[in-house]
């Protein structure tokens, strides 16, 4: 039964990226070939969803981990730098502030 569900699962992007309606649909047909025993449709159904889910994460955090690494390539400033950046911008303005009373503050 094993080789029947990495059958189903090779399908590959597709089967990944489906509906759960299309996934029963798979399971249905299999059902009426006779490849697969009515009975064990419903735990069918849920095991080739619970890896599709799978998949479909580990799909984006590599995806997440790519577009990560090329941004750092690519010297792009992250998040945090840039949040550090203004809060440095904003403690200069304030040292200058307090250190030349009349100075105006640019905004």
């Amino acid at each position: 039964m094993s080789d029947l569900l990495k059958k189903a699962v090779s399908l590959g992007w597709g089967l990944t990226m489906a509906s759960k309606e299309k996934v029963e649909n798979l399971v249905d047909e299999l059902v009426k070939r006779g490849d697969l025993a009515p009975a064990e449709s419903k735990e069918w159904i849920n095991r080739l969803i619970e890896k599709g889910e799978k998949e479909q994460a580990e799909f984006k955090t590599m995806i997440q981990e790519q577009v990560k690494r090329k941004l750092q390539e690519m010297d792009v400033p992250v998040k945090s730098e840039l949040a550090a950046l203004e809060a440095r911008i904003t403690e200069l303005e304030a040292r200058l502030a307090r250190s030349d009373p009349e100075q105006e503050r640019v905004d």
